[in-house]
């Protein structure tokens, strides 16, 4: 009987729906493919003009060659597909509205987040080109530096867990939640909990998250359950059964603020898998940190932007700052600097890429990263190598156990090319690497939510914090020496060993990754 409810729930469930709404659509798109075929030598005449001038515009675009070429090859071997769904694609208003929103908001919320002339003039005496980062993240991501903050790093999701549930216990004006990935779970339920407690003390408490959970994760109402818990909620960008490019176009940052004080962000979603309670993937190794100080400020904010994106009023920014009297404990070290910035896909502006590259071609001794994915535009190839063949130490670890098969042999197929400029790979053997983790010369770090794949860094909303001789750096890299003590290290000889057919399949999807 219970075989036969969850065969009822797969038929007849929403994503089911959905698969078979685009099939529809994409049925129509063929049969109206072959109903002009009748007048195909003037059509494909049609359409070969129409490539042609197609290809050039996309040759003159101010954009990635990855992009450019991935575009290219479909648009020449099949003039009239690859044309039309290139078409599709650029015409598509759906991103567009949502960027013209968010600029709206970005506006609003700029007068909170103006850089502090008495913080800059401090960094350009200790270092002019962590100076010349800054004003870049300042002018064109939007996001200043801060002194006065405090990070905590969480080597493990379970520690950052039990973090997060003692400080939502302590909230008593309002808790924002923001988070690719939420599943009913010991982590999710035990949150929800204190939530539903929260709002019961006259707590605001507001929970948003990505639609791709209304696939499989979480019903598609569930934004109504949790207002009727007394929480606002919303669902960003929903999956719905039609044909379009948005829905690519993902919400990846996992964020938790409260009462404009303390703010959470890293790799952990809000499921069990990122606190090892359930084992998907071997051990599951996850980084996150908490913020406490100044650099909240850009959270808070950082949150506010997507939450206005589908708000009719403007919102009163003011009243989620932190409260005056509100005092950091006096123990707290906030030494050094921290940058919080987000990045949107839909800006031109590769925030995130150029901060990974920046630290890369500044480092004097070493460069430290822990990704799960490894899918690289040839920016950052020649960035790692260049770095290498310097004689920078630069040390990458993934996972042994990959979460994704296409995403474990697009990384395959940058080893060799990275092995051989002096590039050091190293696997994870316990299990799956989640972690988004750049360290260099014991004075910088980054720890967010940013892949080193084309998803993150052209796709996806995300977010990270930089910091720079804060004392959290420290802990940054010895994190990363306790985790290569569980890595085997990828040799060449291991490479040339690798299946043919894995390697062939590598190189094809290397043809079309920045399309993924």
């Amino acid at each position: 009987m219970k075989k036969r409810k969850g065969l009822f729930r797969v038929i007849f469930g929403r994503t089911t729906f959905a698969l078979v709404a685009l099939i529809i659509q994409i049925s129509i798109l063929v049969s109206c493919f072959l109903f002009l075929r009748h007048y195909e030598i003037y059509i494909y005449g049609g359409f070969t003009l129409l490539s042609a001038i197609v290809v050039i515009y996309v040759m003159n675009k101010q954009e990635n060659p990855s992009f450019k070429l991935a575009w290219m090859i479909p648009i020449l071997v099949f003039p009239v597909f690859g044309t039309l769904f290139y078409l599709f694609v650029e015409l598509q208003i759906g991103g567009k509205l949502i960027q013209r929103r968010l600029t709206e908001e970005i506006g609003r919320t700029r007068p909170y987040l103006e850089q502090d002339p008495r913080v800059m003039a401090k960094l350009e005496k200790e270092n002019r080109s962590e100076a010349n980062l800054a004003e870049y993240i300042s002018d064109y991501g939007g996001y200043p530096a801060y002194d006065k903050t405090n990070i905590a790093y969480f080597p493990i999701g379970e520690k950052m867990f039990e973090e997060m549930k003692r400080q939502l216990e302590q909230a008593k004006e309002f808790i924002f939640l923001e988070y690719f990935i939420v599943e009913h779970g010991v982590m999710w339920d035990a949150i929800l909990e204190i939530l539903e407690r929260k709002v019961k003390e006259r707590v605001e408490v507001r929970f948003m998250y990505d639609g791709m959970c209304s696939l499989v994760l979480l019903p598609y109402n569930y934004p109504q359950e949790m207002e009727a818990r007394g929480i606002r909620c919303k669902m960003f960008s929903p999956i719905r059964p039609a044909l379009s490019t948005y829905q690519n176009n993902r919400d990846h940052r996992k964020i938790l603020v409260i009462d404009g004080h303390t703010a959470f962000t890293g790799g952990i979603n809000l499921a069990d898998e990122y606190i090892n309670a359930k084992v998907r993937f071997g051990h599951w190794k996850d980084t996150g940190i908490m913020v406490k100080g100044d650099a909240v400020k850009s959270f808070t904010m950082m949150f506010l932007q997507m939450w206005g994106i589908t708000e009719k009023e403007p919102e009163d920014y003011s009243r989620f700052l932190r409260k005056e009297e509100y005092f950091y404990p006096p123990e707290l070290e906030m030494e050094g600097y921290v940058i919080p910035y987000g990045d949107s896909l839909l800006d031109n502006e590769n925030v995130a890429e150029r901060i990974y590259m920046d630290i890369i071609y500044q480092a004097k001794r070493y460069v430290h990263i822990m990704t799960p994915y490894l899918i690289l535009d040839n920016e950052m190839v020649t960035a790692l190598t260049y770095a290498a063949k310097r004689g920078i130490e630069t040390v990458i670890i993934m996972p042994h156990i990959p979460d994704k098969l296409y995403a474990y042999l697009l990384a395959r197929s940058y080893y060799e090319e990275l092995l051989k400029a002096g590039v050091v790979i190293y696997e994870y053997t316990p299990g799956f690497v989640h972690a988004k983790v750049f360290s260099s010369d014991d004075e910088k770090a980054v720890v967010g939510t940013v892949n080193m794949d084309f998803r993150s860094l052209y796709l996806h909303f995300e977010c990270a914090a930089y910091l720079y001789k804060n004392g959290a750096v420290r802990d940054v890299e010895y994190d990363f020496q306790e985790t290569l003590k569980e890595c085997q290290a990828v040799t060449m000889g291991e490479c040339r060993r690798y299946p043919v057919l894995k390697k062939i399949a590598g190189r094809i999807l290397r043809l079309f990754a920045p399309l993924m």
